[in-house]
């Protein structure tokens, strides 16, 4: 029955095999239509692989930077709104090979929103979040995150950082 996937008595199902063997020679190929004629197959292939990081790109806009709707009415403050969204997207995907691809943009974002510091008094902040991919930047950036207070003076020094 349609409604509850039962299989009403007297139906007898059955695979057909020879399709199945037919169908099994396709497995882990996949076709790509293009009007593209200059290019060869290998590239082809290659611009057809590298498109789901572009789709991937787009959904990052949308969900984590929540590029729409957007509020604004003037052209060059919309022009501003999505510059904004693409170059901390760039910073993001660099961040992202620079740590070998070994979190997502997601996990990237998430733990550089909570580094964040509390006023203490007499130009010191705490800084209450540390995690693994903050570990993992330190490391690439041969920086020090790890004290858990710090002056202004440690923070602008981190600031200034040069490589």
């Amino acid at each position: 029955m349609k409604e509850t996937g039962e299989i009403p008595d007297g139906i007898n199902l059955s695979l057909n095999l020879e399709k199945i063997t037919e169908e099994e020679k396709y497995d882990g190929y996949y076709s790509i239509v293009t009007s593209e004629k200059k290019l060869s197959d290998r590239e082809i292939r290659d611009i057809y692989k590298g498109l789901w990081e572009i789709e991937e790109s787009f959904k990052i806009i949308k969900s984590e930077f929540k590029a729409r709707p957007v509020y604004l009415r003037t052209e060059n403050h919309i022009k501003a709104h999505f510059l904004i969204c693409f170059v901390s997207l760039l910073i993001l995907r660099i961040l992202e090979y620079k740590l070998d691809k070994r979190y997502t943009v997601k996990q990237i974002r998430e733990s550089l929103r909570r580094y964040s510091c509390s006023y203490l008094d007499q130009n010191y902040y705490l800084f209450d979040y540390r995690n693994e991919i903050l570990q993992s930047l330190e490391r690439v950036f041969g920086i020090d995150l790890g004290n858990k207070i710090m002056s202004t003076s440690q923070i602008k020094k981190i600031l200034q950082y040069h490589k």
